[in-house]
């Protein structure tokens, strides 16, 4: 059994925490390890550290390297550009099935924060015996607490059976992100979950299925096979990436697939999508205010606002629903609600070209 973490992406949200060389999973947000770190070190109880592999881009190689001592060298896959998840999840399959014929294979996001290790356990190795049992497609879905725009949804059918008592059901339907009203209408409905990007399957299964449903990334990915190993390797993966579409597994495999299971959860699970995300699973005042970890802040006649400002002090008076973040070079003060738009302020770092800000 292996584990695959897909660590890419900028974390353009966390900004001006996160740059293009430190993304989000590479910072101790919410604690003294960074994200990667507790996500390699949640899972360890089901899959060694030889069996687990990260999927990440050439900037950040280094740095998983010296993050995660324990990953093998030759577990950290280098993808020569981004091209989302399904290039990423079809690459590692080809690395897991040159060790062996067929296994199944875990395969986690790097930056969500889960509370309930335990139970996210249990639900994983639900996953892992419906998938070493079945030809399907697993994922781990998570009960809504609340009606969000945000995510994507799983619909389940009817329940396929019980598996280490956790309740399995065959998936109906997967859907892309909804706007409020269809949002309210799927958790109203009850058998809606929130899309994780959690996936259990077999590397057959798998490769299977994008043959089926991608045959122009499989027909790449043949080609990388091919060279998996050789000399040629590098070249050949930076050449074949360049024609890749850039496609999600949801979209172009989970949504067309015909066996897919789900398991709800309910662990304590957040997707760390933004400040605003860090502030809700962080411990809060009476007022609902944060001083995220190693800051330091006052708070007079204030509330529902985040500080971090490592090294110095922050006194807020009579304000409410701020998030305010300061490095050493840049300062961000956002209204609560607001941060999934700090990816813009990005988007205008980048139009300017004032790249000692990314």
């Amino acid at each position: 059994m292996y584990a695959v973490i897909m660590a890419g992406g900028k974390g353009a949200r966390f900004w001006p925490r996160s740059r293009e060389k430190k993304p989000k999973h590479l910072l101790d947000i919410i604690s003294e390890k960074t994200i990667i770190q507790e996500t390699v070190e949640r899972i360890r109880p089901l899959v060694s550290s030889e069996n687990i592999l990260v999927v990440t881009g050439r900037k950040h190689a280094r740095t998983l390297m010296r993050q995660l001592p324990e990953i093998p060298t030759r577990n950290i896959i280098i993808e020569p550009q981004g091209k989302n998840t399904a290039a990423c999840i079809g690459l590692a399959a080809l690395h897991i099935r040159q060790r062996v014929p067929d296994d199944v294979m875990v395969v986690l996001p790097s930056d969500h924060a889960i509370a309930d290790s335990s139970k996210y356990l249990d639900l994983i190795a639900a996953a892992i015996e419906v998938a070493s049992r079945e030809n399907g497609l697993v994922t781990i879905g998570i009960k809504p607490s609340s009606v969000q725009t945000g995510f994507g949804y799983i619909e389940s059918k009817d329940l396929f059976g019980k598996i280490n008592n956790e309740d399995v059901f065959r998936v109906r339907s997967i859907r892309e992100k909804p706007d409020f009203r269809q949002a309210q209408e799927f958790i109203a409905s009850g058998n809606f979950y929130w899309n994780s990007g959690m996936f259990v399957w077999r590397t057959s299964v798998i490769l299977e299925e994008i043959s089926r449903r991608l045959p122009n990334l499989y027909a790449g990915l043949m080609k990388i096979d091919q060279a998996l190993g050789s000399a040629d390797e590098a070249a050949t993966v930076a050449r074949v990436y360049r024609q890749l579409d850039s496609i999600s597994i949801d979209y172009g495999v989970m949504e067309k697939a015909d066996d897919v299971f789900i398991i709800p959860g309910d662990f304590g699970w957040s997707d760390v999508g933004s400040w605003d995300a860090v502030r809700e699973i962080s411990p809060q005042d009476d007022k609902g205010n944060v001083a995220c970890r190693d800051s330091q802040a006052i708070f007079e006649d204030s509330e529902g606002s985040l500080v971090y400002n490592p090294g110095r002090l922050t006194a807020l008076v009579g304000v409410r629903d701020l998030l305010i973040v300061e490095t050493k070079d840049a300062l961000l003060i956002c209204k609560k609600g607001r941060s999934q738009d700090v990816k813009k302020i990005v988007e205008k770092l980048e139009a300017a070209k004032l790249k000692k800000y990314l």
